[in-house]
């Protein structure tokens, strides 16, 4: 079976992101359609349906990195802060989308809480390996070399 760590992480994200889209589990808040992703970010996303590809995002890094805090994701979603005629320095992503997601991830039940951090449930689990392995099937009709993978 094809798993999140056979298929290009890019691809990956936004099928699942789609995929959470038509699912209408995770839906983005009120808020969404004005905030920023971090300090570091002068403006808010570009993207309409941004919140479906944070949210696959998050449940990836979760299934790649086990049990993980909102701490942790803060980091990796941080980015360089420019300040002005100073240096640059880095900042870390904004908590409230990730604890959001997190609590929405949770709620449809991809996402199990415990001690040590958030990890990913075995509904989660499947739900990421079938994404990859619809990405997969889509590689390999694209290019029929990457069937031996």
């Amino acid at each position: 079976m094809t798993t999140v760590y056979d298929v290009p992480a890019e691809t990956l994200v936004n099928n699942a992101a789609q995929k959470l889209k038509d699912n209408q589990k995770v839906t983005p808040p009120e808020w969404a359609l004005f905030s920023k992703t971090g300090a570091h970010k002068e403006v808010p996303p570009e993207n309409p349906d941004w919140w479906f590809v944070r949210c696959a995002s998050i449940l990836r890094r979760i299934y790649i990195d086990g049990p993980v805090g909102v701490s942790r994701l803060r980091s990796f979603y941080g980015g360089r802060h420019r300040n002005g005629v100073k240096g640059i320095h880095f900042a870390k992503g904004s908590g409230s989308v990730i604890r959001e997601a997190l609590q929405q991830l949770e709620k449809a039940g991809f996402v199990d809480s415990n001690k040590t951090g958030r990890k990913i449930s075995s509904s989660g689990q499947a739900f990421l390996d079938n994404a990859s392995n619809e990405v997969m099937q889509e590689l390999t009709r694209v290019n029929p070399s990457m069937a031996k993978y």
